[in-house]
């Protein structure tokens, strides 16, 4: 069956969301550093990135770095923030080549200023790239992506009831989206982690035991197969049911 699909504007197509999950653990299994995982994990993010237009990605949105990641061991919380740094300063080339639009959204002022400073150069330079538009979640709490959205509401009346999922993204980490369709976790757990609970209503939830540095081309088609598999009817009843 055809799936229905979320549209970003000015990028149809699957909205695909992805939690990273599992680098540490497939770097301990192997008697390495955590950060060994974390480093490996780049490569299964470019992997990703790379294969995503090829079966109909068009958003793509990625949980890097939650709020609740601020409780991990400092020195891995200054080698995670250190790895998204160099992510954004050495993939801008790529990314215009291959037109690719990055965005981040999360709270910034709790990462280093060296991090703010490369996730607005990496959206400066991409702002006009249109085949994928890669949306990374940094310091990122769903709870309190809508409870600032709520608040924000409070205080400016009289707005169409549309206005709050819109209200859920800053304008600096994209604006409006579109909601996810297909929401997948690496790792084998089986939870959303407060990652876009709002956005995430209606999405299709795949989870694989696959640890994120394994995860590339053919995990994603696998899920994007699996996607188009399912019947979704947003609460309706299928077209051939029987009234």
């Amino acid at each position: 069956m055809k799936q229905s699909t979320s549209q970003e504007p000015g990028f149809p197509g699957l909205h695909v969301a992805i939690i990273m999950d599992a680098s540490g653990r497939w770097a301990q299994a192997r008697g390495w550093p955590r950060s060994a995982g974390h480093r490996a994990g780049v490569q299964a993010v470019r992997r990703v990135v790379g294969a995503a237009p090829e079966v109909g990605i068009s958003t793509l949105t990625l949980h890097c770095f939650s709020s609740d990641n601020w409780q991990r061991p400092p020195e891995e919380v200054a080698t995670l923030l250190g790895i998204f740094e160099d992510y954004l300063r050495t993939e801008i080339v790529h990314w215009q080549a291959a037109g690719v639009r990055v965005s981040v959204f999360g709270r910034r002022n709790r990462v280093p200023d060296s991090l703010r400073e490369a996730m607005a150069s990496a959206e400066a330079a991409t702002k006009s790239c249109g085949r994928l538009h890669l949306r990374l979640a940094i310091d990122y709490s769903s709870r309190e992506a809508i409870l600032g959205a709520a608040t924000r509401l409070k205080i400016v009346r009289d707005l169409p009831e549309f206005a709050f999922p819109r209200a859920l993204t800053s304008p600096r980490g994209g604006g409006a989206v579109a909601d996810v369709d297909l929401l997948i976790r690496t790792g084998g757990e089986q939870r959303l982690s407060d990652f876009m609970l709002w956005e995430c209503a209606y999405a299709e939830l795949y989870f694989t035991p696959v640890l994120w540095p394994d995860f590339g081309a053919e995990g994603l088609a696998a899920a994007v197969e699996e996607f188009h598999s399912r019947d979704r009817r947003f609460g309706r009843i299928a077209e051939t049911a029987v009234a």
